[in-house]
């Protein structure tokens, strides 16, 4: 990385004008919602994509390392925040079985082309929500909050601004810890027994995700789509939870396996997203639970009075969508946990989607893709059969999201059943779940053996009681028992997992591991 080119991308990000930015801003959102009013945004045929996540390690050990930029652009993947960091973005598909199976099956070749270029630097991709293993002779808290200070002229006066020293090149990331705006993210981590405080924004690349993404087809029917994705968030990430544990020097002095066990929770990548981005006060940060929508213009709204933490100089490429370009751009930070997207290439291709972002990082492909397949087998039967679950109240979809972050298939889920019946329980909740969910897959034309294949992975997680955040609880258990140390425990465990994750990362599922 270019330190100097670096630094001066940083300033000229800073030297932005916030009230003529959030002015283009205004007038693109009165375009995009006549747009939108004029039907440019309907798409009547359901499409689906996926933005993957991973992170790499050392072949060896397991141990975190940095990708070689270079390495990046070899095997055709982004950036992301850490130097450790590989996303992956999917050509977006039909909702249909070859629509499916194309997602899964270049999720697959481009995986497997990685998993071998990468062999030869000796370091390996994983596929996980958190890392726990830092880089060989040095701390997750040292990696996460090292920075330096570079003085630079930015509008006229000298300031010092503050570059964390293992985050990618990207303006926009380093300018997050330098802006006015700066108090608007809160740039620690606060969960049970772990407390730390840093200077950028840089502790959020702890966490990896996966994103599906369904296309609606008609935009004035967003809300309805956006309203249900809520109220399956909660029993969805109970089914994926996959962060049980941080890296063991980021537990406070004296923590032991029993206290991480009993106070822990099951998914604390979402802990780790807001208090890292939002600021430690009462009112809602810009990582949320989102409340539901009205109307589709109020999606519009919405994202353009949200605080967009760093105004920054967009670039057009003769898209439909550069007439949004400075909404687009707010939009990149309007971090809610279920949030919609208005973009498109060409006028024709305009589209209005959910982007779903509860889910984390999985061991497996085919799980990832049961998980993107469910979701849009969601999206699909729950709107159009009009399932009742419409009408449990916001409040309990918001606890169901936040208690299955804490306690997984332990955590009390609010559901209402297609007959209308209030239940907890566990069985009902997922029954009537991945029955639609099945509904919605064989409603775009998969056979029953077809969408049986893409749901049965999850399906078997319920029998079991077991996601992934369980089984690494399980591992940690049994090492404790044995007499390890939490700073022991933890990297054998993690080790157990890109182990089991080497044998069926493209082939397996995570039911084989149980």
């Amino acid at each position: 990385m270019d330190e100097s080119d670096l630094v001066t991308r940083t300033a000229d990000v800073l030297s932005t004008d916030p009230d003529a930015y959030q002015s283009a801003v205004d007038e693109e959102a009165v375009m995009l919602t006549e747009a939108l009013a004029e039907g440019v945004f309907d798409n009547p045929q359901a499409i689906v994509g996926l933005e993957y996540e991973f992170y790499a390690v050392d072949a060896d050990d397991a141990s975190l390392v940095r990708v070689p930029r270079r390495l990046l652009d070899l095997i055709g993947f982004e950036k992301e925040l850490g130097l450790h960091n590989a996303e992956m973005t999917t050509s977006p598909q039909p909702l249909s079985a070859h629509g499916l199976r194309a997602q899964e099956s270049e999720v697959k070749a481009r995986l497997e082309t990685a998993l071998s270029v990468t062999s030869t630097e000796d370091m390996r991709l994983v596929s996980d929500s958190m890392w726990t293993i830092p880089p060989a002779g040095e701390t997750a808290r040292g990696y996460l909050t090292e920075s330096v200070e570079r003085s630079v002229e930015v509008d006229g006066d000298e300031r010092s601004l503050r570059f964390a020293a293992n985050m990618s090149d990207s303006a926009r990331y380093h300018a997050m810890a330098n802006t006015d705006r700066a108090t608007a993210a809160g740039m620690r981590i606060d969960a049970p027994h772990v407390s730390m405080e840093a200077d950028t924004v840089m502790p959020e690349s702890l966490i990896t995700s996966i994103q599906p993404h369904y296309q609606v087809p008609h935009a004035d029917d967003l809300p309805a789509y956006f309203n249900y994705a809520l109220r399956v968030a909660g029993p969805l990430l109970a089914l994926g939870a996959n962060s049980p544990f941080f890296p063991p020097d980021c537990y406070d002095d004296g923590t032991t396996v029993a206290d991480a066990l009993a106070d822990g929770w099951r998914e604390h990548r979402v802990s780790v997203f807001e208090t890292v981005l939002n600021a430690d006060r009462e009112e809602p940060g810009k990582v949320r639970f989102p409340a539901d929508l009205v109307s589709t213009e109020e999606a519009v709204d919405r994202i353009a009075a949200d605080d967009a933490v760093v105004p920054m100089p967009v670039q057009k490429h003769g898209r439909y969508d550069d007439r949004f370009a400075h909404l687009r751009r707010t939009h990149g930070t309007y971090w809610r946990w279920v949030r919609p997207v208005f973009d498109g290439v060409s006028r024709s291709a305009a589209n209005a989607r959910i982007e779903f972002r509860p889910i984390p990082a999985q061991p497996t492909v085919r799980d990832s893709i049961a998980f993107q397949a469910v979701f849009a087998g969601l999206m699909e039967s729950l709107p159009r059969l009009e399932h009742p679950v419409a009408d449990l109240e916001w409040e309990y979809a918001r606890e169901n999201f936040y208690g299955a972050m804490r306690d997984g298939f332990d955590a009390e889920l609010f559901w209402i059943t297609n007959d209308g019946h209030e239940t907890t329980d566990v069985d009902a909740v997922f029954a009537d779940i991945l029955a639609y969910a099945t509904d919605g897959l064989t409603s775009r034309g998969l056979s029953s053996t077809e969408a049986a294949a893409y749901v049965d992975p999850l399906r078997k997680r319920v029998k079991r009681r077991t996601a992934p955040a369980d089984w690494k609880r399980d591992r940690v258990r049994e090492l404790a028992d044995d007499g390890a140390t939490l700073a022991e425990a933890i990297p054998e465990m993690q080790r157990a997992y890109v182990d089991a994750q080497r044998e069926t990362i493209l082939e397996g599922s995570f039911a084989d591991w149980l």
